[in-house]
């Protein structure tokens, strides 16, 4: 099947990006959100990124001319998604709410069309169950900032059919990703390694091994890492760490997967990260401090 219109459903930072690549990629991209300040801020972040571009030289005014005119800002979901051959979903880590958008999104979308999640950790079958083809939704697992990271993570289930697999791979190869394929458990491949290692991260930093930035650069210099786990808790959202580990610690009933105390107190505080300002870090500067967690 060939892709010629997709909808992105939820236009905040990772539904943006999403959307932003489907634009490059050549396809019709039609971006939704519920609520029009919303959808607003996710098309201005997907402009502003495309300046930048352009301010840097990695942009031409000809392709930002191009890839605005694939992309539609839609105020309806029917609207968005009924010539969809791709939609993909990427809304809160809500079950209640995956379950009800995807259960509108089949009553509206073209029976042919694969239906993709961006969930970091949900179960894929359980979204799937709110459909009435199970056989076309496909975990679709993108990496902020998306236009950057170059890794799509998909996730299969059970009744998922091979020919939604194919056609999911090969919308990541269009919009420049390499694709992994991994099976519908929890936390998947990355998130279960992921939160483990920025958990493990804030444990140390609460019990004074070494600062945050000392923490960030032994796994930067010594491992690799492009980013500190510490750093990288932050722009993920220290809230959606918290809730990925709460999911692995019911689901594989193991208490090793607990926040960190420290993590909680963070969120409880309204300190998530990136988003909010500050979290680990203070980013007030745009780029992360050393700040004083109070723990």
């Amino acid at each position: 099947m060939r892709i010629t219109t997709v909808a992105v459903i939820g236009a905040g930072t990772m539904g943006a990006g999403i959307a932003q690549v489907c634009a490059q990629a050549g396809w019709k991209t039609n971006l939704y959100d519920a609520f029009p300040e919303g959808l607003e801020r996710g098309m201005e972040r997907i402009t502003s990124f495309w300046e930048k571009g352009i301010a840097r030289g990695k942009t031409t005014e000809g392709q930002k001319k191009a890839w605005s005119a694939n992309l539609h800002p839609v105020s309806d979901l029917k609207e968005a998604v009924t010539e969809a051959d791709l939609v993909i979903e990427a809304v809160p880590e809500i079950p209640e709410l995956k379950h009800n958008i995807f259960a509108e999104i089949d009553q509206h979308a073209p029976k042919h069309a694969v239906l993709g999640s961006n969930t970091s950790s949900l179960s894929i079958a359980d979204i799937a169950s709110a459909t009435s083809r199970p056989e076309n939704v496909i975990g679709m697992h993108f990496f902020n900032p998306v236009p950057i990271m170059k890794l799509l993570e998909l996730v299969q289930h059970e009744t998922c059919s091979s020919s939604t697999v194919a056609l999911a791979e090969a919308a990541g190869a269009a919009m420049g990703k390499t694709t992994i394929l991994v099976r519908d458990v929890p936390g998947f491949a990355t998130s279960r390694l992921g939160v483990v290692l920025g958990n493990e991260a804030i444990r140390m930093l609460a019990d004074g091994v070494a600062s945050a930035k000392d923490i960030d650069t032994a796994m930067v210099l010594g491992y690799k890492h492009p980013m500190g786990p510490l750093a990288l808790s932050d722009l993920v959202g220290l809230d959606v760490r918290r809730d990925i580990l709460l999911n692995l610690q019911v689901s594989f009933n193991d208490d090793r997967y607990a926040p960190h105390p420290l993590l909680e107190q963070l969120v409880s505080e309204g300190r998530l990260g990136k988003k909010t300002g500050k979290g680990v870090y203070d980013w007030s500067s745009g780029q992360p401090e050393e700040t004083d967690t109070g723990f």
